[in-house]
C-alpha cells in the first residue's frame, strides 16, 4: 500500500443460523421479495425492519436474543445489491454481522469499533469505517470478504477518526476524518490511499468577514458522511461543526474537487439525493430539521419539520424516490411515542413532492443507520 498526498487484523468468519425477530418475517404477503428498509436501533440493542410499501415494522432483529449484550449498540447497515444479504456493524460488540433476507444471522467478523458500512457494487467487498464515538479508534478502513465474512485488509489513511464513507464505481472509496480537514481517495484495486486537504470551515469574525484556512490546528468541518449522486460526478458531506454542505466535482474520481459550500448550520448528518439526482435531504441533527438542496442551484430551498424529527440521523429514498425515510435519534425525548418507551427513536416517510411527513414509525431507542432495498439505481 502507497499513501500518497495531494495539495487540497485478520477476523474469522462464524456461523450462527439462529433467528430472532419479533412480528412476521420480513417478506412480503404473496411470498415473494418484498421493499424493505432496514434500521439499526443503537440505544436498543436491536434493528429494525420495514416495510416500505406498508410504511410499518414487520421485524425486529433482537440482538440480546442472538447472544450479543444490551449495549451491542447496532450502528449501521448495508444490503447486498439483489437484496440476498444484509450487514450491520456493532460498535459495542467489536463485530460487523451478515444476515440473509429472512433476517437469520448467517456470518459475522471482529474489527475494533466499526461505524458506517458500505457494500461494494461490484466487488465481494463490504467497506467499513469506524465508530464516531470511540474514543481512539484506529486510523484505518477495513476491507471485509462480505462471501464469508472475512477481513481481508486495514488500509491505514493516516488521519485520526475516520468515519465518512462511500464507494463510486468499481475502483474508488472515500473516507473522511471526523477530527482533522483531510480526506482519503482509496484505489480498491492496488490499496493505494490519496490524501486530499479540505478547505477548513468559513470562520466569521463580528465583522461578518470570513477566513478560509487550512486544516492545520483550525477548527474541524467534522465530516459526518458522504453521498454520491446517481450519475457518479458529484458527491457531497456535512459538516458537524461547520454547518457546511461541501460539494464534490467526481469528474476525476482519484482527485476529488470542492466546488460549491452552503452553509445550512444545525450539524449536518447523512445526506441523500434522490434518485433523479435533483435534490439533496440533509437531516440537520441539532435543528431537528431536514434541509432540502436544490442539486442544480446548490442553493438552500427549503427546511422540514414537524412530527417525529427528533434528532435527524440518516436519510435513504424509497425505490421509487416518492418517499425520502428519515431516522431520527430522539435520545432527548422530543418526539412523545405511543409506546411504552417514551424517547423511541422514529422513521418518518416524507413525500418528495410536497415535501410533507406523511408517516411517522416507532420503532427501536436511537435509530440511526438506515438503508433500503431495493437501493434506487
Amino acid at each position: 500500500m502507497r499513501i500518497l498526498y495531494t495539495g487540497l487484523l485478520v477476523g474469522t468468519a462464524a456461523l450462527a443460523l439462529a433467528c430472532a425477530t419479533t412480528r412476521e418475517t420480513a417478506v412480503a404477503q404473496d411470498g415473494a421479495p418484498g421493499l424493505f428498509l432496514y434500521v439499526t436501533n443503537q440505544g436498543g440493542a436491536s434493528i429494525s425492519v420495514i416495510d416500505i410499501a406498508r410504511r410499518e415494522e414487520v421485524a425486529r432483529v433482537d440482538l440480546q436474543a442472538l447472544g450479543f449484550g444490551p449495549n451491542a449498540r447496532p450502528h449501521d447497515v448495508a444490503v447486498e445489491p439483489d437484496g440476498s444479504f444484509w450487514y450491520a456493524s456493532l460498535i459495542g460488540e467489536n463485530r460487523v454481522l451478515k444476515f440473509d433476507r429472512d433476517n437469520r444471522l448467517v456470518g459475522q467478523v471482529e474489527m475494533e469499533v466499526p461505524g458506517l458500512v458500505v457494500a461494494h457494487p461490484t466487488r465481494d467487498l463490504l467497506i467499513v469505517g469506524r465508530s464516531m464515538s470511540a474514543v481512539n479508534p484506529p486510523s484505518s478502513v477495513a476491507l471485509i470478504r462480505r462471501s464469508d465474512m472475512t477481513l481481508l485488509e486495514e488500509v491505514e489513511v493516516v488521519y485520526p477518526r475516520p468515519h465518512a464513507l462511500a464507494t463510486r464505481g468499481d475502483q474508488w472509496a472515500y473516507s473522511a476524518s471526523l477530527a482533522e480537514n483531510r480526506m482519503a481517495v482509496i484505489d480498491v484495486e492496488s490499496g493505494d490511499v490519496t490524501l486530499v486537504d479540505v478547505p477548513a470551515p468559513a470562520m466569521h469574525d463580528s465583522a461578518g468577514m470570513a477566513d478560509h484556512a487550512g486544516h492545520e490546528g483550525m477548527t474541524p468541518h467534522t465530516l459526518v458522511e458522504f453521498a454520491i449522486a446517481p450519475d457518479g460526478r458529484t458527491m457531497v458531506a456535512g459538516g458537524q461543526i461547520s454547518g457546511e454542505l461541501m460539494v464534490f466535482d467526481l469528474s476525476e474520481p482519484s482527485a476529488p474537487r470542492i466546488v460549491h459550500r452552503i452553509q445550512l448550520g444545525g450539524a449536518p448528518w447523512h445526506p441523500a439525493f434522490t434518485p433523479d439526482g435533483r435534490w439533496v435531504y440533509v437531516p440537520l441533527n441539532r435543528a431537528d430539521q431536514v434541509a432540502v438542496v436544490d442539486a442544480e442551484s446548490w442553493e438552500l430551498v427549503d427546511r422540514i419539520e414537524g412530527r417525529g424529527l427528533a434528532e435527524p440521523h440518516g436519510a435513504a429514498p424509497s425505490p421509487d424516490g416518492r418517499l425520502m425515510f428519515v431516522s431520527n435519534n430522539n435520545t432527548r425525548g422530543a418526539y412523545a411515542s405511543s409506546g411504552p418507551v417514551p424517547s423511541a427513536g422514529t422513521v418518518v416517510a416524507i413525500d418528495t413532492s410536497t415535501r410533507e411527513i406523511v408517516e411517522v414509525i416507532e420503532v427501536g431507542p436511537y435509530a440511526t443507520g438506515l438503508e433500503a432495498w431495493p437501493a434506487p439505481r
